[in-house]
């Protein structure tokens, strides 16, 4: 069964062979966590990268100590690819990069390597451009079908769950303006 929602794909089949890759079966083996509530999805996301690096993440005081704020993890107005990656700094002290105004191929590039276990992304883009519908949202980038040019993004959204989307979509999506930061959404690399 093809369950299409826009422009993103649920297909079993590649979302089974998607689910394979070995970054994907990281976050698998890890847990999976949805977010908890509306304005979640940036500490989700980073919760469940960084579970999947091995990091020891309680969601509730993940923004403790870092100057952000928040109530159990909540940060209300959402988070920017900034306040990720300060997170991520003072959490654990890993690289950190974030991705911004990338040409498609540069960016094909870097969705070419969700597939490696050093590696992990977080996508922060626009609904609208992929669903139709929507803001701005961050999510895990858990892997990439060469063949067939799709992005596997596990969405911390219970509700749409697991999806897959052509590179080419979600770069568009990604190329929004994020109107907290005034910058272009983009990629966040964590290592």
């Amino acid at each position: 069964m093809v369950r299409r929602l826009s422009v993103i794909l649920q297909d079993q089949a590649l979302l089974a062979a998607a689910a394979d890759l070995p970054v994907a079966s990281l976050y698998r083996r890890s847990g999976f966590r949805s977010q908890s509530a509306r304005f979640l999805c940036g500490p989700a996301s980073l919760d469940n990268v960084l579970r999947s690096l091995g990091e020891p993440v309680d969601r509730s005081t993940l923004l403790a100590g870092t100057g952000l704020g928040g109530i159990f993890g909540m940060r209300f107005g959402g988070m920017t690819l900034e306040d990720l990656a300060h997170v991520v700094r003072v959490r654990t002290g890993r690289r950190v990069e974030i991705l911004r105004d990338l040409s498609l191929d540069a960016f094909r590039a870097h969705v070419s390597g969700a597939n490696d276990p050093a590696r992990r992304y977080i996508v922060n883009f626009h609904r609208r451009p992929v669903f139709g519908w929507g803001g701005g949202h961050h999510s895990p980038l858990a892997g990439y079908l060469a063949a067939d040019d799709l992005a596997l993004i596990l969405d911390v959204n219970r509700r749409i769950g697991p999806w897959l989307v052509s590179t080419p979509r979600l770069h568009a999506a990604v190329s929004t303006l994020d109107r907290t930061s005034h910058r272009s959404r983009g990629l966040l690399l964590v290592e």
